[in-house]
Parts: C-alpha cells; sequence; structure tokens
C-alpha cells in the first residue's frame, strides 16, 4: 500500500474512531441530560453516529479491503470528540451542550481534511461530504440549544 493510501485510509479510520467516541459520549449524554428535549437531541445524535460508521465502514470496505475498524490503528491519534471522561463527570446540560459544540466544531474540520484528499473515491466522498453536513447542521442545532442551559 502506498504512504498517500496508508494517510487516506488512516483518516477515514479516525473518523470512524471519533464517530465512536461520538456515540458513546452522545449515550452518556442522553442518560444524563435533565431537559426531556435534550435528552432526546443526544439519543438521536447517538444513533446517527452509529449509522455513520455503518455506512462508511460498508463503503471502505469495498475500496479498501484492509481497514481497522476496531480504532487501534498507529499513529498519535487526537481524538478531539466529545472527551468521554469528561462528558462522564458532566452532570449538567450546559457543559454537556459545550463539549457537544467542541465535538462537533472538531467533527467537521477531520471531514473537511479528509475531502481534501484528491485520491478519495467517489463513492466515499459522497458519504464524507453527507455526514460533514449533517455534522454541520447539528453543530447549528446545538448552538441554537443553548437556552436550555
Amino acid at each position: 500500500m502506498s504512504t498517500r493510501h496508508d494517510k487516506l485510509v488512516d483518516q477515514l479510520e479516525e473518523i470512524l474512531e471519533k464517530n465512536r467516541d461520538a456515540e458513546k459520549g452522545y449515550k452518556k449524554a442522553a442518560e444524563n441530560a435533565k431537559n426531556p428535549s435534550l435528552k432526546t437531541f443526544f439519543a438521536d445524535r447517538a444513533r446517527d453516529r452509529a449509522s455513520f460508521n455503518a455506512q462508511l465502514k460498508r463503503e471502505m470496505v469495498v475500496n479498501y479491503d484492509d481497514i481497522d475498524d476496531e480504532g487501534s490503528f498507529t499513529g498519535t491519534i487526537h481524538r478531539a470528540w466529545m472527551d468521554v471522561k469528561a462528558l462522564f463527570s458532566a452532570d449538567n446540560d450546559e457543559s454537556m451542550l459545550e463539549e457537544a459544540i467542541r465535538g462537533e466544531k472538531a467533527s467537521v474540520e477531520e471531514y473537511e481534511e479528509v475531502l481534501k484528499d484528491s485520491n478519495l473515491p467517489a463513492s466515499i466522498a459522497t458519504i464524507v461530504r453527507q455526514q460533514k453536513m449533517k455534522v454541520q447542521e447539528d453543530l447549528a442545532k446545538v448552538k441554537s440549544m443553548e437556552h436550555f442551559k
């Protein structure tokens, strides 16, 4: 496998890993949220992230038979999405909203970085672009929910 190919696959695997982290974080946030609307929002986002990964993983297997879907790939991985440890200790809606905003911003940046690669297969680029747009919509929605604080 070429170095460029390795880098692209690593970037896609990082998106899978961050989506797994986001799914766990959103599930925990849904459990801890006091506001019923926030509970629903967080639970829906957890389901979205699981769906994102299933969709992206299927397409990666078609294009690359050597993906590591366990998330234990080499290199330093900075998990900028919802810091699960911080979220576990967060017991108020305000903290969880702030973490969601921070995480969604980091996710958008990650998706944008992957989309810059000219070797990205068209089918994966379409999925990554759609997921990025959904994350951007979620970010706008989270920001609009700050009044729940």
